[in-house]
């Protein structure tokens, strides 16, 4: 029955229809009714997973998200976590959270996941991780790309949040299965790809108005940075991070 989950996804419709974002998920009959399916998503926004949840309710599944482990040190969200079988994701203990997904996957979960790793502030498809891959690979299931875009608009990296109320449309739409076939290397540079010209659709039937906007990638006008001076921006911000952690241990 899932209680838990099921009073999120209210909170989780409550909550966007406050904001004003209005979702529409589009092919959800691709992700398989049964069985263990990695459920990829690009990353544009904090919010996006709000989406990725909707497409598998949609599909009539509840999506497990990976999430940071260090959410389990909030009581609420520990018991959160443990109710919807997401997976913690401890950066120190990477090889126990990829275990528990393979195992979440071959007992017949969709498990979400952000090949990116990170929000795209370019909005474009960045490189991706090949965890998705070994995943899908190892447990014998598909993946599934999904797209999420409008999101951005409301909260996104190194932007203002836009949370007040405006008619802000959101489209969520499912790709086809992806076979676990061949190595995770060859895999996810298909997926990418696939990912990518879902990616480019969506953004052309959603529209490029207006010009100039922050939300919108270069590549169609707008002034987000291009994927280069955003993956440049990434590196900067890590090697901020790192010199920090290393000044406060000395």
């Amino acid at each position: 029955m899932e209680p838990v989950y099921r009073v999120l996804v209210v909170i989780a419709r409550t909550l966007i229809a406050v904001i004003g974002v209005r979702p529409r998920v589009e092919n959800a009959d691709r992700l398989p009714p049964t069985g263990g399916a990695v459920f990829a998503s690009n990353h544009t926004s904090y919010i996006d997973f709000i989406g990725v949840g909707l497409g598998g309710r949609a599909a009539g599944r509840f999506v497990r998200f990976m999430l940071k482990a260090e959410l389990q040190k909030i009581p609420i969200m520990k018991f959160l976590i443990r109710s919807c079988k997401a997976v913690p994701v401890d950066r120190f203990a990477g090889a126990d959270a990829y275990a528990a997904a393979v195992q979440s996957l071959s007992d017949g979960e969709v498990v979400g996941v952000y090949p990116e790793a990170t929000i795209s502030r370019s909005f474009e498809i960045k490189t991706l991780k090949s965890g998705a891959a070994r995943m899908a690979l190892e447990a014998n299931v598909p993946i599934v790309p999904v797209i999420v875009w409008g999101m951005q608009r409301k909260w996104t990296k190194g932007q203002p949040r836009h949370m007040r109320y405006s008619r802000t449309p959101v489209l969520v739409r499912v790709g086809e299965p992806i076979a676990p076939t061949g190595d995770a290397e060859s895999l996810t540079a298909v997926l990418r790809t696939q990912m990518q010209a879902l990616l480019e659709q969506v953004q052309i039937e959603y529209g490029t108005d207006p010009a100039g906007a922050r939300w919108l990638p270069a590549r169609l006008g707008g002034s987000a940075p291009t994927l280069a001076e955003a993956d440049k921006m990434d590196a900067d911000e890590l090697a901020a991070k790192a010199a920090a952690r290393a000044e406060q241990a000395e």
